[in-house]
Formats: C-alpha cells, sequence, structure tokens
C-alpha cells in the first residue's frame, strides 16, 4: 500500500460537538481520502468524544485509525503515541475543536513539495473570539527564518512538519507540560528545520474558542502557566547561546505568557500567589532578560517584568490599576521621557531609568489619556473674543513646548482611536497664536496649561487640541472635555454679527464652532426649486 501524503494527528480530550465539525474538515479534504491518514488518540474523554472517533473509523476504516488511552492530562502524551505510527510524508497537528479550509492540506502538502519546505505555516484565522496572531501572515514567502519573521509569535504545532526532520531529530512533545507542549517541538523543529514556508493566500487553519471558554490555555491557573513558560523557555534558551537570536525568540515569552501572568486578574489573587509569580518572573528575568531584550518590550510589559523582577510586588499591583484607569504621568527631560509609574527612581529599588523610558509606540494614546479640559470660556473685548482655557496635562518637567491650537477638521483615522498622533518628521506648525501659562498641578503629577486663543471671525468647526514635544518628536492631542460645562453660544461683532459655539462630540472631545449669525440666502434656489419640482413629477408618472 502506497504510503499517504501527510498524517493529522488529533489529540482528542472531551471536544464534542466541535469534534465532529473537526473531523468532517479532515475526511473533506480536497487532497483525497486516498492520500489522507488520520491518527486520532482519546486521552480518555469522558463525554461522546470517544463513541464520535469510533464513528468516523468505521465510516472511513482506510484513513482514519482511532486510539483510546487513560487520561494524561494534556495533549502531549496522546500526540506522541500518534507520531509514533503515522506513515505519511507529512504529518500535521489540529486542535480537535478547530477545523480546516477545504483545500488546507493539499496546498501545504504542494508548497512543501514545490519549494522543498521542512515546514509549512498556512494562515490561520480565530474564532468565536479567539485571538490568533496575524503579523506572520501578511504576505506568503517560501523561505523565512525564525529570527527574521514574526515566526516567534506563532509557536503552535498547527503547521505541516517533513516527518523526515521529526523523525532524524527525535522530536517529540514533552509529556510533564500540561499548557503549551506543542512550543518546545516547534521552536526545536524551527530551529533545526532547513527551509520553512508561509502560505498567507488563503485560511487554512480556524482556530476556535468554544462558548464556554474550556479551552486548555483559558482555565490553567498562574503558578501552572508560570512553570509550563518557564520550563518552555529553559528548552528554548538550551537550543543557541546567548546573543541576538536568542533575544528575539524569548521576546515573545516576556511579551506574550509572563505578561498574561500580571495582567488585570493580577491584584485580585492572593498575596502569596501574587508573590509566587513575581518571584518566578524574576527568576526568568534575572537569566534572560538582558538589557537589548528589556528595551525592545513594549512599556507597559518592560516595566511590569521589571517591577516583578525587583521584587516590588506593591508597586507593580499599583502598576497595573494605573493602566486600568488610563496611563501614567510623563516626566520630560531634554529628548527624553520617562513613564512616572510607582518605583521610579525609587532608591530602595535601583531600577534604572531606562527601564522606565517611553517609546514612540506608547506616547500618542498615553498622552490623550491623561489630557483632559478643566474650564472653558469666552473673553470678549469689543470686536475681539479668545477662549480662555485651562487644560490638565499628565507631564511634569520640560513642559514648556505645550502649547493649545484650534484645529480645522477632525483627527486623522489612524489617530481616531488613540485620540492623538505623532506628527510627520519634518512637519512644521504655524507659530502658536494667543497667550499661554504653565503651572504645575497641586499633586505634582501634572501641569496645568492656560491658553488664551483669539477667534478668527469666519465659517470653521475646529478642535481644540495640545502639540507638545516629547522624546524629540511633536505630539497632536485631542482635548477630552466628557461632563465638562462648555461656555454658552454667543454672538459677536457689531458690523456682520457671528455666533460661536462650544460643544463636546461624540467622541468626548471638546469643538468650537463658528459662522455667520444670518447666513446670506441662497440666490440659486428659488431657480432649482421648480426644476426640481418638474423632475419629480416626471419620475413619479
Amino acid at each position: 500500500m502506497t504510503s499517504p501524503d501527510v498524517t493529522v494527528v488529533v489529540a482528542v480530550y472531551n471536544t464534542m460537538p466541535y469534534l465532529t465539525d473537526c473531523l468532517n474538515s479532515l475526511v473533506g479534504q480536497s487532497i483525497g481520502l486516498d492520500r489522507l491518514e488520520i491518527v486520532a488518540v482519546d486521552d480518555g474523554s469522558t463525554d461522546e468524544s470517544g463513541a464520535e472517533l469510533d464513528r468516523f473509523a468505521k465510516k472511513y476504516p482506510d484513513t482514519v485509525k482511532v486510539m483510546h488511552q487513560a487520561n494524561s492530562g494534556g495533549p502531549a502524551a496522546p500526540s506522541n503515541r500518534a507520531l509514533d505510527v503515522a506513515t505519511g510524508r507529512y504529518v500535521y497537528f489540529i486542535g480537535s475543536d478547530d477545523y480546516l479550509g477545504k483545500e488546507a492540506l493539499k496546498r501545504m502538502v504542494a508548497c512543501a513539495d514545490k519549494h522543498d519546505s521542512d515546514i509549512v505555516i498556512g494562515k490561520m484565522a480565530g474564532t468565536n473570539g479567539r485571538y490568533v496572531h496575524q503579523a506572520l501572515f501578511k504576505k506568503s514567502d517560501p523561505d523565512i527564518s525564525m529570527f527574521d519573521s514574526a515566526l516567534p509569535f506563532t509557536l503552535a504545532n498547527t503547521k505541516l512538519f517533513r516527518r523526515e526532520l521529526v523523525e532524524k531529530h527525535k522530536l517529540r512533545f514533552p509529556e510533564d507540560l500540561p499548557v503549551g507542549s506543542d512550543m518546545p517541538f516547534t521552536i526545536e523543529a524551527c530551529f533545526k528545520a532547513r527551509k520553512i514556508s508561509v502560505l498567507a493566500d488563503y485560511v487554512y487553519y480556524y482556530a476556535v474558542r468554544r462558548k464556554d471558554a474550556s479551552n486548555i490555555t483559558y482555565k490553567s491557573s498562574h503558578l501552572s502557566r508560570l512553570d509550563c513558560t518557564a520550563k518552555i523557555m529553559h528548552h528554548a534558551a538550551g537550543l543557541m547561546g546567548p546573543g541576538h537570536q536568542r533575544d528575539m525568540l524569548l521576546e515573545r515569552h516576556f511579551t506574550w505568557e509572563l505578561f498574561k501572568l500580571v495582567k488585570e486578574d493580577y491584584p485580585a489573587l492572593d498575596e502569596e500567589t501574587r508573590r509566587a509569580v513575581a518571584a518566578g518572573i524574576a527568576e526568568l528575568a534575572d537569566m534572560y532578560l538582558t538589557d537589548s531584550l528589556r528595551d525592545a518590550l513594549p512599556l507597559v510589559r518592560r516595566v511590569r517584568a521589571v517591577l516583578a523582577q525587583h521584587g516590588a510586588v506593591d508597586e507593580l499591583v499599583e502598576a497595573i490599576r494605573i493602566d486600568e484607569q488610563g496611563a501614567p504621568p510623563f516626566l520630560l527631560e531634554g529628548d527624553r521621557a520617562f513613564a512616572r509609574y510607582p518605583g521610579f527612581r525609587d532608591p530602595a529599588l535601583n531600577i534604572p531609568d531606562r527601564a522606565f523610558e517611553v517609546t514612540q509606540e506608547s506616547v500618542a494614546a498615553a498622552l490623550a489619556a491623561n489630557t483632559e479640559l478643566v474650564s472653558a470660556e469666552w473673553e470678549q473685548d469689543g470686536d475681539d473674543l479668545s477662549l480662555a482655557a485651562e487644560v490638565r496635562l499628565g507631564l511634569t518637567g520640560d513642559t514648556g513646548s505645550a502649547v493649545l491650537r484650534l484645529v480645522q477638521g477632525a483627527m486623522p483615522k489612524s489617530a481616531d482611536r488613540a485620540g492623538g498622533r505623532r506628527l510627520p518628521a519634518g512637519q512644521e506648525l504655524p507659530g502658536p497664536v494667543g497667550e499661554f501659562t504653565q503651572e504645575a498641578t497641586a499633586d505634582g503629577t501634572g501641569t496645568i496649561l492656560r491658553g488664551r486663543i483669539p477667534i478668527e471671525a469666519r465659517q470653521a468647526s475646529l478642535g481644540v487640541r495640545v502639540h507638545v514635544q516629547v522624546a524629540g518628536w511633536t505630539y497632536e492631542v485631542a482635548v477630552r472635555a466628557e461632563d465638562k460645562p462648555m461656555p454658552l453660544a454667543r454672538r459677536w461683532r457689531s458690523g456682520t454679527p457671528y455666533r460661536v459655539g462650544a460643544r463636546v462630540n461624540s467622541k468626548g472631545r471638546m469643538v468650537i464652532l463658528t459662522g455667520l449669525l444670518f447666513p446670506p440666502e441662497n440666490k440659486l434656489w428659488p431657480r432649482v426649486r421648480p426644476l426640481l419640482v418638474r423632475v419629480k413629477r416626471k419620475v413619479t408618472r
């Protein structure tokens, strides 16, 4: 009998009714049953999963092989047992609650044969709110490396592997990991593969989040996930020495797995567990968080990792709460900016300033979160009208560049969600118009910016914006004004009268509206209206 092109490995434990969709997607593959082998191992299921596997084995006896075993506590043991009996030129792993696109296996096998690839990764998509990292799937590429791509952020085993590669290096899943047991397998396979290909032209794999969120990843405890992550990182580090490549790989674990342990649910843990989690992160940080890797982490993830590394559990809890409420204030010092999280320049902790340094990716949204209107009113002197406004900025230090401007039009769509943006390099702003003063807030965590800005007599819709230089770049931030009283609309100018008003738009931002009090009548309307009436009559006849 000719060996199949691909063996699909399915580790199964209590995944009904999702298992049925999974199996149907496999037997319905366009590659054909004669080129396909399905090896499913029931890991002691207590629902109808075992019976469903047997039903498919009876219906497709030449394609579906089923084995039953006592529960092992995770997908590693059943996956290894399936590998031991696999006969395909390639092996593919699928979660028993997920499913494949109809042409998935045919396309991936063709790609591997064409490019002599050891590993082929097909584009994945999440369903029912399941998150799947998409950076790797921006375009197809027949030859990528783990160190020049987003592959470290896509380490699930849901890939096509040349079985010769698996057997040559005796790759198997570590059975002592209830969570993440596919990562050591995938990392080592990718490290030793001659060629890795990515296919982004089709959705090959649909990752399903169960409605009860009972996927093993979603229900594991903090300490269990910490232990598994530590073993995964140690395994990865054992494949390569210290240096840039190891940093690139381990960045994923500091960015994802370890960060997930100190998210919004961390403060609710009991004190003993909080300290155990922080101590575990500290041990890994001491071993693997090099200065260059630390500096590459996004601000929020970097700060939480460093606070845990220094045993600053109370400060870590407070930092998480600050992020839940918005963002920390910034300290501006020349061309540098620092997030004033708990622990910043605390002599008892002695954490380097660089750990709190603000990077471009974190500035605009944080500025917007901490920029809000304090008060606003009109000041009129004869025909001259000005907006007198006080705005609180979450900035301290060298804040002299901050000014208020009235800007025509809405924020660009790319900046609309954040409520602020970094202006492009080289873009010059007109000189500030009006008078400005600054004063530190009473609690020392911000600055009150006061401005008196002349209002021009013209038809306009003007956003109230702050422009400020942070870390060598100029940022534009919309002034939030939710629940703040707006100055009443008024008439001004004695010759041709104008109106001016202020409102809070649907996004909670302050907008100034100006225009003629008595707009000129449109002289064309009396001529156009009879024509429109005649056209309407012809249409309705």
